[in-house]
Order: structure tokens, then C-alpha cells, then sequence
């Protein structure tokens, strides 16, 4: 039951290697702009589907691991709600601020918070208890998604209290720690798939 975790690991490593096609042939600014900017570009459509695989490369790793019986639940709940968030990032637009806040863009942040707050959930919980090494990789670069995050939410908690747009106080510009965050939470998922896998070899 290994063929849907090496299906979603291709799925997700031609998703990636698409996004960083866009990323550095379209030009914008990937210190100060966010991934999602994308779908504001000639490419949209390229970014969504790529955005789409992502999320069902996910929900494989996550069938192969259910059959193995090693999931926990709520491990599968959060994995579940990753992918779900990710699957509303790529369906609905980001604000373009060309010309002002949108219906779709508000649901974008929603969908994208709700992705980078349950992976390394999933990722922590599903490769439990740790003892392989490359169960510790994905809970080692789990606990680093879990680090971002925080840093990010002291981040926009100091801004608010200092009366400083959130986006703003970001050190290093907003795309730039975006993209450190996601590279973590991708890294993170491939090691959970390839976990996945060899465990599964193992019992073969």
C-alpha cells in the first residue's frame, strides 16, 4: 500500500519544482512578496494546480500511513485540514492591492493559516513515536514549521502593539520568512512520505 505515498511524493515534487520555475522566472520580489502572488500573474493557473497536487499528494502519503495502521487520528484531522487549506489557497485568490481587499482574498489568508498551523501538527503526530531516522527528520523539521509560526505570531503581536501593519515588522520582508516557512513545511511532508514508504518496504 506504498503506491499512494509515492504517488503523492511525485505529485508534490512536480508541484514544487513548477512553483520554483514561477518563482524565479517571473520576476517579482521574493523577499517582499508572498507565493501567492502568483495568482495575481499570467500563471495562475500553472500556480493552482500546482497549489491542488500539493494538497492530493498530501491526502496520499496520509492513505498509505492509514493503511499501515500507524496514523493517529488526530494526526490524519490535521493532515486532512492542510490539505483542505491548501485546496482554498489555490481556489481563491489572494487581495490584489492594485485595487483594494477582496471577498476571495479574505478567504485566501483563511485557507493559508489554517495550512501552516496544521502540517506540523500532522507532521508531529503522524511520525510519532520518532524512532526511525527519517520519522526524526520530519518531527525535527516539524518542530522548525512550529518555530516559524511562533516567530511569526510574536512577530504581528508586537506590531499590533506597537500600532505597525504586522506585514511590516517582518525583519527580512514578509515573502522572504513566507518562503522559509513553506520550504520547512514542504521539507517536513516529503520526509513524512518517505517515511511512509520505507516503512512500508520494511514490512513487505
Amino acid at each position: 500500500m506504498r503506491v499512494p505515498a509515492q504517488a503523492g511524493l511525485g505529485a508534490i515534487t512536480v508541484a514544487a519544482a513548477a512553483i520554483l520555475t514561477l518563482e524565479f522566472s517571473s520576476g517579482i520580489d521574493l523577499t517582499r512578496r508572498t507565493i501567492s502572488e502568483h495568482q495575481l500573474g499570467e500563471h495562475a493557473w500553472l500556480f493552482g494546480v500546482s497549489v491542488a497536487l500539493i494538497a492530493l499528494g498530501s491526502l496520499g502519503i496520509g492513505a498509505t500511513l492509514v493503511a499501515q495502521r500507524r496514523a493517529r487520528p488526530l494526526g490524519v484531522v490535521a493532515l486532512f485540514g492542510w490539505s483542505l487549506g491548501l485546496l482554498i489557497v489555490a481556489t481563491f485568490p489572494k487581495h490584489d492591492w492594485s485595487v483594494g481587499p477582496s471577498f476571495s482574498g479574505s478567504i485566501h489568508r483563511v485557507g493559508s493559516v489554517v495550512a501552516f498551523v496544521c502540517l506540523p501538527v500532522a507532521v508531529l503526530l503522524l511520525a510519532r513515536p520518532w524512532r526511525d531516522t527519517m520519522a526524526r527528520v520530519a518531527a525535527a523539521l516539524g518542530f522548525g514549521a512550529v518555530v516559524w509560526i511562533a516567530g511569526i505570531a510574536l512577530v504581528g503581536f508586537t506590531a499590533a502593539r506597537d500600532g505597525i501593519p504586522w506585514w511590516r515588522a517582518m525583519p527580512v520582508g514578509l515573502g522572504a520568512v513566507e518562503r522559509g516557512l513553506v520550504f520547512t513545511e514542504i521539507a517536513a511532508l516529503a520526509a513524512l512520505g518517505i517515511w511512509a514508504v520505507a516503512r512500508q518496504r520494511q514490512t513487505a
